[in-house]
């Protein structure tokens, strides 16, 4: 692993900044008693930043584990801290005007930011996937780091992709017909009206679907799968099958698939307009299943030791207790 001082300095400053940002959006959470759309108004700019601080860091360190198309990447993330900051510059803009940031097509200049911000959202993702295709393409020497980023990379990218069904007008503002007269195109629920009886903390819906739910899981599949190949890591001077690369690499792949499986579940919950503390028994079954297999890849993945190669003077060569480990 490269050290932090060659990590997108950019993108460690973008964290930075989104880490005090996040600070000041706690403050206006105490002292501003506005609530917008069935929240407190500083709550969502407070979730972002956090979110930023966390991504932004992320890739840093991922841009560091590239050895092709390095420039590329550079560039690639400084779009990210662009458009990131043009983002957050209109979310925290709209929030001290006491208005929705996302949807908001209640005047021609609330429309205008919003359509600024549906292009900045647009133009980080396309740059993440540049990221991400560089990353397939880095010769990774450790197999189970490299299915952590690149599995994390990619399960980031579809979370993200939730955010542009979000944009889409809704089948309740297409019946209405009146989407070039409306104040609101689109929504984060399913079923219900945004701004309805919420999940604390999170704000999720409690009656009906949200795509918040599979956008939020997916995006930080970025930082989960890696920290739990780091968790691994850090465990295996006191575990014998963590020491075998081989069995860390089984199990980041069975994390990885599953993790992908749980992104999936809860989009297809989201999308049948179905709370995620109220699941059905369909629900229910393919969550079972999914741990089902996810329990059994994990079994099988610290069951399974791959075959100790085998000298060619091994008949006659004295049988040693002691084994290297490398990393």
């Amino acid at each position: 692993m490269s050290s932090w001082r060659s990590w997108h300095r950019p993108l460690v400053v973008l964290s930075f900044l989104m880490a005090l940002w996040a600070l000041v959006s706690a403050v206006g959470l105490v002292v501003d008693d506005r609530v917008l759309v069935g929240a407190p108004i500083w709550a969502k700019p407070f979730k972002f930043f956090v979110s930023f601080a966390a991504y932004g860091l992320t890739l840093a360190w991922m841009l560091a584990q590239t050895t092709w198309g390095r420039r590329t990447g550079w560039w690639a993330g400084n779009v990210v801290v662009l458009t990131s900051l043009v983002e957050m510059v209109i979310i925290t803009g709209q929030v001290i005007r006491g208005k929705r940031s996302h949807f908001n097509a209640e005047t021609a200049f609330d429309e205008t930011l919003y359509t600024v911000m549906g292009l900045t959202v647009a133009v980080l993702w396309a740059a993440t996937l540049v990221i991400a295709v560089l990353l397939l393409r880095a010769p990774l020497a450790d197999r189970a780091t490299a299915w952590a980023i690149r599995g994390g990379v990619l399960i980031a990218l579809a979370g993200a992709a939730v955010g542009f069904l979000m944009a889409q007008p809704t089948a309740e503002q297409r019946a209405a017909g009146n989407l070039d007269t409306a104040d609101v195109i689109g929504a984060h629920s399913v079923g219900v009206p945004d701004g309805g009886p919420a999940m604390p903390l999170t704000g999720w819906s409690t009656t009906g679907g949200d795509l918040r739910i599979p956008h939020f899981v997916g995006m930080h599949a970025l930082q989960l799968v890696p920290l739990f190949l780091i968790t691994l890591v850090v465990l295996a001077p006191r575990s014998a099958r963590l020491r075998d690369a081989g069995v860390r690499l089984r199990l980041v792949r069975v994390v990885a698939l599953g993790y992908a499986g749980l992104v999936a579940l809860t989009f297809w919950q989201a999308l049948r307009g179905q709370p995620l503390v109220h699941p059905d028994a369909a629900t229910l079954m393919a969550a079972g299943a999914l741990l089902a297999a996810v329990a059994a890849g994990v079994w099988a993945a610290l069951r399974t030791t791959a075959p100790e190669p085998v000298s060619v003077h091994a008949e006659t060569e004295p049988a040693s207790d002691s084994k290297e480990f490398t990393t």
